[in-house]
C-alpha cells in the first residue's frame, strides 16, 4: 500500500522578544501568534497545508531584530514573518522585508506617517489612538498638558501629532521630557519632580517597557491625584497594569482599539482560549489581540487567494475580513493599515480597564493625518455611514 504524502508545513518567522526591556508585551505577541496557528492547524491549515513557526528571539535590540530577519528571509526561505513591538525594530526589519519581497505583520500601535508595500499595519495609527486620547483629557480634565516618552522615534512622532492637536485646540503642552528606555529611579524621580513644578492638568506617557512601572509607582509615591492629574496613555495597557499592581494604576487612562474587558462573544472566546493555553492569569493587551488577529487575515487572505505567494496574498487581503475580538477589522486596500475600534479606557480598584468611549463603527486607518481631526475618532460617521462615539454609562461626562 502506498501511503498518503503529507504536504509541507507553510513555514512563518515570528520575531518577538523573550528578553529585554519590552520583553513584557512582545512575550504576550508571541504567544498570540501561536494560539492562531495552533486554531488554523486544529482546523486544518491553511490551502490544506499545517503552519510551522520558526520563532527567534531579538531580545528588544533592532539590530538583532534585523539580523535574524535576514535568516529568516534569506536562509530560512521563509516570506512572511509576525513580529515587531517597538517603532525602531519595526525600521530595522523593513528594508530586510523590502530587499527579499517578503512580508511583515506588524501587530503594534505606531506614529504613522509611514507605508510599506510590504508590511500590514495592524496596530492603532494615530488617528485611531492619539486624537481621541488629548481629546477626551482636554474636555475632561483641562488644557495644560506635560508630556514625557521613552527615548526612540515612536514617543517623539506621537507626541508632535498630539502637541499640534493641543495647541491647534487651545491647550498648552507646558514640557516635553524623554527617558532611557533602561531608565533608572533617579531618572524617573526627575521627572516626577519636574511635574511637580510644572502643575500640569494632565501628564501624557508613552513610556514603554519596564520605565512605565516605575513612573506610575513613582507617580504614587509622589501624592499625585489621578481624580485631578491623571496619566493618559498610548502604550500602558494590562501586561504593564499587571506588573505595576493596580495600586499604581488605578484612576489613569488608556486609548486603544482593544481591551480585555470587552464584553463580546468572540473576546469571550479568545480570552478564554488564550489563558486556558497560557495560565488564568495572563493579561491580555491590545498588542496581544493585534498579533492574533493578523494570523488570521493572513490565512483568510492564503485562502482566497489560492496560493501563499506574496503578491497574491497582498493582493486578497483588502478583500478579507475576520471577526477580531475587538470587533470586525480588515486590512485598507489603500494603505496597509487596518480599520480598528477605538477606545478609551480607565483602570479600576481592581485592574481592569473599564471603557468609558468607544467608537461604534470601524474607524479608517489615517496613517498620514496632517491636522488632527477633532469629530468622532476621525468622523467615523462621515466615513462609516452615520454612527460615531459611544460614551457608556458611568463615563465622565
Amino acid at each position: 500500500m502506498i501511503g498518503v504524502s503529507t504536504p509541507p508545513p507553510i513555514r512563518v518567522g515570528v520575531l518577538f522578544s523573550e528578553t529585554g526591556v519590552t520583553a513584557l508585551v512582545e512575550r504576550t505577541q508571541r504567544r498570540a501568534v501561536e494560539l492562531a496557528l495552533e486554531e488554523l492547524n486544529t482546523s486544518g491549515g491553511v490551502l490544506g497545508r499545517p503552519l510551522q513557526a520558526v520563532i527567534h528571539d531579538p531580545a528588544s535590540d533592532p539590530r538583532r531584530y534585523r539580523q535574524l530577519a535576514e535568516d529568516l528571509l534569506e536562509t530560512d526561505g521563509i516570506e512572511v514573518i509576525f513580529g515587531c513591538y517597538m517603532s525602531s525594530t519595526r525600521k530595522a526589519v523593513l528594508p530586510v522585508v523590502e530587499r527579499r519581497g517578503g512580508l511583515l505583520f506588524y501587530p503594534t500601535l505606531y506614529e504613522g506617517f509611514e507605508f510599506s508595500p510590504n508590511c500590514i499595519y495592524s496596530g492603532a495609527a494615530p488617528n485611531q489612538n492619539s486624537v481621541s486620547l488629548a481629546r477626551f483629557l482636554m474636555q475632561h480634565y483641562g488644557q495644560r498638558f506635560y508630556l514625557v516618552g521613552s527615548n526612540y522615534v515612536f514617543p517623539y512622532e506621537s507626541n508632535r501629532v498630539i502637541r499640534d492637536y493641543i495647541s491647534s485646540h487651545g491647550g498648552k503642552v507646558l514640557e516635553e521630557r524623554y527617558i532611557p528606555l533602561n531608565a533608572s529611579d533617579e531618572e524617573i524621580g526627575q521627572i516626577i519632580a519636574d511635574i511637580r513644578k510644572c502643575d500640569p492638568s494632565v501628564i501624557i506617557s508613552t513610556v514603554v517597557g519596564d520605565g512605565t512601572t516605575l513612573l506610575y509607582r513613582a507617580y504614587r509615591k509622589a501624592g499625585f491625584d489621578p481624580d485631578k492629574m491623571p496619566i493618559g496613555s498610548l502604550t500602558t495597557c494590562e501586561p504593564e497594569v499587571a506588573q505595576m499592581g493596580s495600586e499604581a494604576a488605578e484612576g489613569h487612562y488608556t486609548s486603544a482599539p482593544y481591551f480585555q474587558s470587552i464584553r463580546s462573544k468572540e473576546n469571550a472566546r479568545f480570552v478564554d482560549a488564550y489563558q486556558r493555553r497560557f495560565g488564568p492569569d495572563q493579561p491580555i493587551s491590545s498588542c496581544t489581540e493585534a498579533a492574533y488577529f493578523q494570523v488570521h487575515l493572513f490565512a483568510r487572505a492564503a485562502e482566497r487567494a489560492g496560493s501563499t505567494a506574496i503578491d497574491k496574498i497582498k493582493q486578497a487581503l483588502p478583500g478579507c475580513e475576520f471577526p477580531a475580538p475587538q470587533g470586525p477589522v480588515r486590512v485598507d486596500q489603500e494603505n496597509n493599515h487596518t480599520y480598528l475600534w477605538p477606545r478609551i479606557g480607565r483602570v479600576g480598584s481592581d485592574g481592569r480597564f473599564t471603557i468609558e468611549e468607544e467608537s461604534s463603527v470601524p474607524v479608517k486607518p489615517d496613517p498620514y493625518m496632517i491636522t488632527p481631526e477633532d469629530e468622532n475618532w476621525g468622523s467615523p460617521s462621515a466615513r462609516n455611514g452615520g454612527a460615531g462615539i459611544v460614551r457608556l454609562t458611568g463615563s465622565r461626562g
